[in-house]
């Protein structure tokens, strides 16, 4: 009989997630150790491109399941491996395609964390007997004893913080996550997995690319998920923000991202930036760095973490994306799942289709998606390109 209850451990092979079982391990939990299949390169457009690959790379991998299962065996606790590609496929990946299609930059590992992996957690933790589910990241969760909110803060390595891919876990979620790692650094955790005789996964480098396209060519996977797409929006007008000059020719407008400065081959004897992409005229608008910048934004289809909800003028701290260090705001709720945003400063590359998050010192306010900024409409007020269908 476990001292502290049992607890489904989700297990990519990394290190991290493979320090997060042994830590449960020790502090008394049954641990039942979980990996999640979620894409394959058939199911994502990329069978072809695999086939010019000595092995696949990433998460999900048969090496990274087996690497997974090593822990399990070494701490001596059951390893499962679930399918959940048809869940991910439908919610991030199809996602991920139809926000490009937009105009936005997606955000899928937060969309995976809101819709898939805390669901699809809690259904197997619930189907074996598990009170609590665990992840490895480098986050905190605590209940507020005045609110009796459940709270998420960052973690104690600012540089592995990951508190901003969280914000859209809902409470009854959260009040049965564990977070281990929150109170670690990224070296520790690596210390103690030799120490724990993990040393297979100890000095396993980190992934940093979208797990379902490992090589990190999102161009090439819209190419390969939508037929027709290059022919449809190839050929549009690269336009001057400040003065409406066209200056060149670009590939298509999902092809790029606002704050984008590598890629444009435009030669105008400055650097220039993506500042805008308008959908509907396939146009995507340049300009200097000081026409990126800009100070407002609202944010929709939200969640709050902290509060309940905001009260009149809110101060707060304001990320725009994942490695953004934040910066000052005043927060107003326009309505129930709106909230109007003034930075004290001007920011640049604010971008629909990222996340804004809202601390208040370390603590995740709220959050949601940037819908549009003082350069951009909102998607639905102006309209889409005629595209193929997925």
């Amino acid at each position: 009989m476990s001292r502290n209850g049992r607890v489904l451990v989700a297990m990519s092979g990394g290190v991290d997630s493979s320090v997060t079982a042994a830590l449960l391990y020790e502090e008394g939990y049954e641990i039942v150790g979980i990996t999640m299949k979620t894409w394959d390169y058939a199911t994502t457009g990329g069978a072809a491109e695999a086939k010019k690959r000595t092995k696949e790379v990433g998460c999900c991998t048969l090496e990274s399941m087996n690497d997974a299962r090593a822990v399990a065996v070494r701490l001596d606790f059951p390893h499962f491996v679930v399918d959940i590609r048809q869940e991910f496929g439908d919610w991030v990946v199809d996602r991920f395609t139809s926000d490009y299609l937009a105009g936005r930059t997606p955000n899928p590992c937060v969309l995976c964390n809101t819709h898939i992996k805390w669901a699809a957690l809690l259904r197997r933790a619930d189907a074996l007997g598990c009170e609590h589910i665990a992840t490895g990241h480098y986050a905190r969760v605590r209940r507020d004893e005045e609110s009796g909110r459940y709270v998420v803060s960052r973690g104690l390595d600012r540089n592995k913080d990951q508190s901003y891919a969280l914000w859209g876990i809902e409470q009854e979620h959260l009040a049965r996550s564990i977070f281990p790692l929150g109170e670690y650094t990224k070296p520790t955790i690596r210390r103690m997995a030799a120490d724990f005789g993990l040393e297979h996964v100890a000095d396993k480098p980190d992934s940093y690319e979208i797990c379902f396209i490992p090589d990190n060519d999102y161009r090439g996977f819209l190419k390969r998920r939508v037929n027709g797409l290059e022919e449809k929006v190839d050929g549009g007008a690269f336009v001057m923000e400040a003065t409406g000059e066209v200056v060149g020719t670009h590939n298509g407008y999902p092809f790029y991202t606002i704050g984008q400065r590598h890629g444009l081959d435009l030669a105008l004897g400055e650097p220039i930036y993506v500042t805008r992409i308008d959908v509907p005229t396939n146009t995507v608008y340049v300009g200097t760095k000081d026409e990126l910048e800009g100070r407002t934004l609202t944010a929709r289809q939200l969640n709050f973490g902290k509060v309940a909800g905001l009260n009149g003028e809110t101060p707060a701290v304001g990320q725009i994306r994942y490695k953004d260090p934040g910066a000052p705001c005043l927060v107003h709720q326009a309505g129930e799942d709106e909230l109007e945003i003034v930075f004290k400063e001007p920011r640049t590359a604010i971008t629909p289709g990222q996340s804004l998050v809202l601390y208040d010192g370390d603590d995740v306010l709220a959050g949601g998606w940037i819908a549009t900024t003082e350069k951009s409409e909102t998607a639905e007020s102006s309209g889409f390109i005629a595209l193929p269908t997925l």
